[in-house]
């Protein structure tokens, strides 16, 4: 995956590590991501029965904190691709989309 997200001349870098700092400002260590695309979103690869809320519980945390805009969990576990789209807004809600695919 992280070759052909380069092929498409994107800046992919493979478990590259987001400082996640609390509400206060206060640093609470590191986030490595499984991939994180163009310094701007983070893909989390899985493999599991199914992407519901339990599989991704950590992405939304991991906006927030990291401060990053979008998060893309992917699951390449059953027999048709399951993606999801988080969305960080302004004041760290968490919007969850379905994406196409």
């Amino acid at each position: 995956m992280r070759d052909r997200l380069r092929n498409q001349s994107l800046h992919v870098e493979w478990r590259h590590p987001i400082p996640v700092i609390d509400e206060d400002r206060t640093p609470l260590g590191d986030f490595a991501a499984d991939l994180y695309v163009e310094g701007r979103q983070i893909v989390e690869r899985k493999a599991c029965r199914a992407l519901d809320d339990g599989s991704v519980a950590q992405l939304p945390g991991s906006l927030r904190g990291g401060r990053v805009e979008h998060g893309l969990p992917i699951n390449f576990g059953v027999p048709t691709l399951q993606i999801r789209k988080y969305i960080l807004w302004t004041q760290c809600e968490i919007i969850p989309r379905a994406a196409a695919g």
